[in-house]
């Protein structure tokens, strides 16, 4: 089963609505089940914005799909985790 990354901005607050979208768009593409990684807990673990990009990156390097949602390109964490997944070769879906 693929992982799914799901990156949105943090001030926004993540719905249940976006994660069936996110879901749902990602076994789409796959055509398979896809399991949605428990990011929330680690990440905001890290002290400042930079240590939590570092934790967010660790985890989007073992994801299979990486959807960018919610306004994701005026944030500067889901820009340049956008950045990764594109250069490393994840699958992106990018949504509005």
């Amino acid at each position: 089963m693929k992982k799914l990354f799901i990156s949105m901005p943090m001030e926004r607050g993540l719905q249940d609505s976006d994660i069936f979208k996110a879901k749902a768009e990602a076994e789409s593409i796959v055509g398979e089940n896809v399991e949605i990684m428990d990011l929330y807990d680690q990440v905001v673990q890290g002290e400042n914005p930079l240590e939590r990009l570092s934790i967010s990156i660790g985890l989007l390097a073992k994801a299979d799909i990486a959807y960018f949602g919610g306004g994701w390109k005026q944030s500067t964490k889901c820009v340049i985790e956008n950045l990764c997944a594109v250069k490393y070769g994840i699958i992106t879906i990018e949504s509005n």
